[in-house]
């Protein structure tokens, strides 16, 4: 009886899974790879790791960098990577100067 039951009981975790997905921590945890370095956003956030952003950087100094490192995007998406990495819980920071963002890394 108690076989039936272990099974039943797995039937059930399945299903679980299947019907509500995975939990939240478990898709933050999922997506937020410390080592991965991988598309636009793995090349700044290996920029982060070298420090990099220790001083304030622009859209230009930073695609530059990424080249050294043959990361090469266009514009447009290492625009929208910083952007992202720039929210409040993002590691950077973003200023305006003289009408142009710069990016540091949050304190």
């Amino acid at each position: 009886m108690s076989d039936e039951l272990k099974a039943l009981s797995e039937r059930i975790s399945k299903l679980e899974k299947a019907v509500f997905g995975r939990t939240r921590a478990q898709r933050i945890v999922h997506s937020k790879v410390e080592d991965d370095y991988r598309g636009a956003t793995g090349g700044v956030r290996l920029l982060i790791d070298d420090k990099f952003f220790a001083s304030k950087r622009g859209l230009g100094d930073t695609r530059a960098a990424l080249a050294k490192h043959n990361y090469h995007y266009s514009v447009q998406a290492v625009h929208i990577t910083l952007n992202r990495l720039s929210k409040p819980s993002g590691p950077l920071v973003v200023f305006k100067e003289g009408g142009k963002k710069v990016y540091a890394q949050r304190k």
